[in-house]
């Protein structure tokens, strides 16, 4: 079965039903009704605040979009990559793509210009799908991007070398296009990196898309009554594959564009949400504001949120029992995966388990999981070792690099680089990374890519970058910095010069110390975090 055909169903089945919603909380109206006042009717507020679409309307634009892309001469197996902030034509465009036969490729809308031309080059990009937040970014390597043939712009302010997106496929067919797919046909690539924090594509095949849609209902029993609330951004393997169980279930789904507490809970009370995938951050802000009396729970109707579900970093276990004071009747989850296993669910904790809050869980459903040692022994109780998983979410390759996929891919096992232990009772703990990559908020931190930037200060001789753990965050990014000899230069100074980062890549913590490298150059970065991962320095960063 291809996931395509799950929209069609749908759009048959339920042709006059909601299927996504969104929500721009900065444009909501200034009477600020409440959830008693607010009700699900025309007469609700729309227009820039609240937009909906029917699973027909869906279908029809996914339809109009393959058919424009086939009429460009786009054939099967091209590449389309799509840049967008979170909005109500994503999934339609996503999906136009992948009923056109072409090869869907989301982009990071926190890239760089280079970065953008570096991911549509790695991927063979033909195609760029761009909104109005990226035209700056794309204006200054369009030059770049040889290969792409085809702009296409949704939104306002259009750049004139790219097309109306809209405009031009309202004169398509709204009819499917004849294009025979396969499960094992390539369906999408997503982008993630290595050690040297240089992105790779990873190629994944429509086995392993509908599969997650599988997993996903599986493990949280999604029905067409569910209402589900997503607030990551949907070009990550995470809450796309979350979404599809909302996909499968035929129910709805509200994208919400902020993550402020308030907005998050009015959104639940008045889109009567009843699945919500937070990040640990927006749960611990939740929680506060709520300790602050800045949020009152009476003001919200909640009582049909049933279940909160956490990935994306570690979860604090004494994170999730303070929110089971405050929400006892929620059921809670937390789903372990990664980009190359196809986004979350390859090993999933079960709602019925919430007294092994600490750790990932077993092996999701249709997955296997194993800890290995030694070289391939499996690894006993309490032994800590790498985690591998096996199952139809595996990527076919990272695209173009057969090196890189040989090393992780083993016997049809992936092999994470994650570091874990499980207990007696067969639960999976995460104890450390193999890979140097900071996961802060959830997003990835990459530090060779921010050493090197440092590098290009004329006082800085070395730099290393290495996670701290921050209760908020899960981790921060710690600049730890040896100056040339003789140079004077303070903190401040080098703030003021990360400021060239984007913001999500510059160090929370700079250190001034010396560097210690191994003989063959490699800094030894077991050293730094043995170091500065002390007791009193995280406390004060948990406190600042």
């Amino acid at each position: 079965m291809i996931i395509t055909e799950l929209l069609e169903r749908n759009a048959k089945l339920y042709p006059t039903e909601v299927s996504l919603i969104e929500i721009n909380p900065e444009h909501r109206p200034a009477d600020q009704m409440t959830w008693k006042e607010f009700n699900l009717i025309e007469s609700a507020p729309r227009d820039k605040y609240r937009r909906e679409i029917t699973w027909k309307e869906f279908d029809v634009k996914a339809n109009r979009i393959a058919n424009l892309l086939l009429s460009r001469g786009l054939k099967k197996g091209d590449k389309v990559a799509i840049l967008l902030m979170n909005c109500i034509e994503w999934l339609p465009v996503y999906f136009g793509v992948l009923k056109s036969g072409c090869v869907a490729v989301p982009m990071n809308y926190r890239y760089t210009a280079e970065e953008i031309a570096y991911c549509a080059e790695l991927s063979d990009a033909d195609v760029l799908i761009f909104g109005p937040d990226f035209t700056e970014r794309v204006n200054s390597v369009r030059t770049e991007l040889k290969r792409v043939g085809h702009f296409f712009f949704i939104g306002c302010e259009r750049p004139e070398y790219a097309l109306d997106l809209e405009k031009a496929s309202s004169h398509c067919s709204t009819c499917p296009p004849a294009v025979e797919l396969d499960e094992e046909d390539d369906a999408a690539i997503y982008f993630s990196s290595g050690t040297t924090g240089f992105p790779k594509a990873i190629l994944h095949s429509h086995r392993a898309l509908i599969n997650s849609c599988r997993t996903e209902q599986k493990h949280h029993s999604q029905t067409r009554s569910d209402v589900f609330l997503c607030i990551p951004p949907l070009y990550h393997t995470g809450a796309k594959m979350h979404w599809f169980g909302s996909l499968i279930s035929g129910s709805r789904a509200v994208l919400l564009r902020g993550v402020k507490p308030e907005w998050v809970l009015r959104t639940v009370s008045e889109e009567r949400c009843t699945i919500v995938w937070l990040l640990v951050p927006w749960v611990q802000d939740i929680l506060d504001a709520i300790d602050r009396g800045e949020i009152k729970l009476d003001d919200y109707r909640l009582s049909q949120w049933r279940l909160m579900h956490i990935g994306a970093q570690p979860v604090p276990p004494s994170l999730i029992r303070r929110w089971l004071k405050v929400f006892p009747e929620h059921q809670y989850d937390t789903n372990y995966g990664l980009s190359e296993s196809i986004g979350p669910g390859c090993v999933h904790l079960g709602v019925e388990n919430v007294d092994k809050v600490g750790a990932i869980g077993k092996a999701g459903y249709l997955w296997e999981a194993r800890i290995v040692i030694d070289g391939g022994r499996e690894a006993k109780p309490g032994e800590v070792g790498e985690l591998a998983v096996k199952g139809p979410g595996v990527m076919k390759c990272y695209y173009k690099n057969p090196a890189a996929t040989d090393e992780i891919l083993k016997d049809g096992w992936l092999y994470t680089g994650d570091m874990a232990r499980c207990d007696e009772d067969g639960f999976i703990y995460l104890v450390d990374r193999k890979k140097d990559v900071i996961i802060t908020g959830g997003e990835n931190l990459y530090p060779v890519q921010i050493e090197d930037f440092l590098r290009t200060n004329d006082n800085i001789k070395d730099a290393a970058v290495i996670g701290l753990p921050h209760a908020r965050l899960g981790e921060i990014a710690a600049a730890i910095i040896e100056l040339k000899p003789g140079v004077v230069c303070t903190e401040k100074d080098i703030e003021e010069f990360c400021m060239g980062l984007p913001r999500y890549k510059r160090p929370r913590k700079i250190i001034f110390d010396e560097i210690p490298r191994n003989p063959t150059g490699k800094i030894e970065k077991p050293r730094l975090r043995e170091k500065y991962c002390g007791k009193r320095l995280v406390e004060a960063q948990i406190t600042s």
